[in-house]
């Protein structure tokens, strides 16, 4: 029997490697995001290398009404969802005040509302059938002190990171896993999308980077396993570690010092 997985943000990066990876596996495909084309292209791709079932679905999760009108749409498609991806998200790094409240408010629905109320509509299914597999994508900057300037990216995904666990607890023994993913540095458009790119370029020498598609293999390959959280590379798995180390305050003007050559780069 082939299962089927829902992945949000699958348009590029770290999603359609996600995607692949899935496909490759003998998964059939659900692929959301806002832009229709990519979402094409990649159903194309992935159906002529792997020969799975690719639907597309366009949705932006920005909506309030968003999550409940995708699952609806699954269901008039007659789609059975035995996985979830939530990794649709992105960041404003112009400063709290800089930033317009509707933009935090994008902010919290997408990648803190959202995987939210996907995982309340669709896990239900995966309990009744003794199977599933969650996997939210967080980040590495959920584990660290917080940043000034990116104020709501860290701590979104701190409480997705909680939420994982609290979930993973849940429902152990019915056979649906869910597994928070942590990833550091990530070679996608995230970085271009946000206007930032030139500068994290500069600032981070190439080995704390990692590929889409290590991550997306890290991702695959912990949700199997059952794993509550995922820090994909042991150079992220330091780099979180570290700070638990410090004293708060001496960890914090770490980061934050950090932060301001970012933005004089």
């Amino acid at each position: 029997m082939r299962r089927t997985i829902l992945i949000t943000g699958a348009s590029a990066g770290i999603g359609a490697a996600i995607a692949r990876v899935y496909a490759e596996a003998g998964w059939d495909l659900i692929l959301t995001a806002r832009r229709e084309a990519p979402l094409q292209a990649l159903a194309v791709e992935i159906e002529a290398a792997h020969g799975s079932g690719v639907s597309v679905l366009t949705a932006d999760l920005a909506q309030p009404d968003a999550p409940r009108r995708l699952v609806e749409a699954m269901a008039a498609r007659g789609l059975a969802v035995d996985g979830l991806v939530n990794n649709a998200g992105f960041s404003r790094t112009t400063g709290f005040l800089a930033t317009e409240p509707e933009q935090h408010a994008a902010m919290i629905r997408v990648m803190l509302t959202a995987p939210v109320e996907l995982s309340r509509l669709l896990l239900p299914g995966m309990v009744e059938r003794g199977f599933g597999r969650v996997i939210n994508v967080a980040s590495l900057a959920g584990l660290m002190p917080a940043t000034g300037g990116d104020t709501l990216y860290g701590p979104i995904k701190s409480f997705l990171i909680k939420a994982s666990q609290g979930l993973h607890l849940e429902l152990r023994g019915t056979g649906v896993h869910v597994t928070a993913l942590c990833p550091g540095y990530t070679l996608t458009e995230f970085h271009d999308v946000n206007g930032s790119r030139e500068q994290v370029s500069n600032a981070y020498p190439d080995w704390m980077w990692m590929t889409a598609e290590a991550v997306a293999r890290a991702g695959y390959d912990g949700v199997a396993a059952n794993r509550a959280r995922v820090v994909p590379g042991w150079r992220n798995r330091l780099l979180a570690a570290i700070p638990k180390l410090l004293p708060e305050a001496v960890a914090l003007n770490i980061i934050g010092g950090h932060a301001k050559r970012l933005k004089r780069i």
